[in-house]
């Protein structure tokens, strides 16, 4: 007994020390460049959210090598060259991580950017966590020694949502409908080649684009989708447009089902119901059937303080960053990416691998679809998405074309 009370001391005595020098030591700052206002602020502000409510409590755990963790939030209005000048900006103001995921066309700018200063200022360098700009190339013939991405890319989870659909014989018609720029167009020509590689009986019977974060009035593009008589749509959407594509889609009684890549935008739950359930699936590396009670609690503490849901993926590259900050015992840029190479870690979702090759999380995917009367609800709603099919990370992985070149 006095072993054991001896032993919590030390444990205690541990985390106090932990906490103290976290206090002590200069904060270890991340910059989040996405939309933070605007009609894409509603995927920019729920990261924001999730980056600083899991900040607040790993610095609980010490913080990252003992030093606090900052998120500092730069509004970017969803514009490459905005982008670029909060890059610029957070980059003045000291700071040496840059968080982005919406938008694969910024990723580009940002990524091209940072590749330069860095090149330019090898004793100031910047690393470049990307959490959801999903575009292939960036862990393909563009890697980057100093961008991460910590989200399945376009053709990893196409190749899972195309298994699927091979295996669903009722499957004739499929319709593509995306946002019209670069990672829009890579959805839409990832469909069409897989499903010709895996069911040529397929018919592809609609292939639209439409303006990024424009659209007010989707029904043009739904009686589209309701005259092909598609048996499924496709579609990359995100932010306002999956938002508004399904609702109108919804309130028009188109009930085929949507396979979405962002079905669970913050806003597209609360304004589709009961319309989407059965209809609205989703690939990703979660899904609302949670079985950690830590994350479960997570979901509820998140959303009543702060408004928004749960983001596994995010808190979990905030996660690895405090491991490999831990291991590196360092907060450099250079140092904390060696250790992030390779790096495994155990997320919600399950298993997870930074490949050192290109920098490509490896991780399980998910198939789900909205549900109702589900344990824990999305958006305060009885609603989220219950898994359908799920897919090891060796069956999601796929090779790289990357030939990385690594500083001295």
């Amino acid at each position: 007994m006095l072993k054991a009370v001896f032993k919590l001391f030390a444990v205690s005595l541990c985390l106090l020390s932990g906490l103290v020098r976290a206090a002590e030591a200069e904060p270890v700052r991340f910059a989040l460049i996405d939309p933070l206002t605007g009609p894409m602020s509603v995927v920019g502000q729920p990261a924001l959210a999730q980056l600083q409510f899991t900040a607040e409590r790993l610095n609980k755990e010490g913080g990252m090598d003992g030093h606090p963790i900052e998120i500092v939030g730069y509004d970017n209005k969803i514009n490459p060259q905005e982008s670029l000048v909060q890059l610029q900006k957070a980059i003045d103001d000291g700071i040496r991580y840059i968080i982005q995921g919406n938008g694969s066309s910024v990723g580009s700018a940002l990524l091209s950017a940072i590749n330069k200063h860095n090149q330019r200022n090898p004793d100031d360098r910047v690393l470049y966590l990307n959490y959801a700009a999903i575009e292939p190339s960036f862990t393909n013939e563009r890697c980057s020694f100093w961008h991460f991405r910590f989200d399945s890319h376009v053709d990893m989870k196409m190749n899972m949502l195309t298994d699927w659909i091979a295996e669903n014989q009722d499957i004739k018609k499929v319709f593509l409908i995306n946002q019209d720029y670069s990672f829009g167009h890579t959805v839409s020509e990832s469909a069409m080649r897989m499903l010709k590689e895996k069911r040529p009986d397929i018919e592809i019977v609609g292939n639209t684009f439409h303006p990024l974060g424009k659209v007010k009035d989707f029904s043009p593009y739904i009686s589209k989708i309701k005259s092909s008589d598609a048996d499924v749509v496709i579609t990359g959407n995100w932010g306002q447009d999956i938002n508004l594509l399904i609702k109108s889609a919804a309130e028009y009684g188109v009930d085929v089902p949507f396979l979405t890549y962002y079905g669970s935008t913050p806003g597209t739950i609360t304004q589709v119901g009961d319309k989407g359930v059965d209809r609205v699936y989703l690939i990703a590396e979660y899904h609302g059937d949670f079985t950690d009670p830590k994350i479960a609690e997570r979901q509820v503490a998140l959303y009543k303080e702060k408004g928004w849901d749960y983001y596994p993926r995010v808190a979990a590259m905030l996660e690895m960053m405090k491991a490999a900050g831990d291991k590196a015992d360092s907060i450099e840029p250079l140092a904390v990416a060696k250790t992030l190479e390779g790096l495994e870690y155990d997320s919600a979702g399950g298993h997870l691998t930074m490949r050192a090759e290109d920098h490509q999380l490896q991780m399980p995917l998910y198939l789900s679809v909205l549900k109702d009367n589900m344990k824990y609800g999305a958006e305060g709603t009885d609603y989220n998405f219950h898994q359908v099919a799920r897919f090891d990370a060796d069956q999601a992985t796929l090779p790289t074309t990357c030939r990385m070149r690594r500083p001295d």
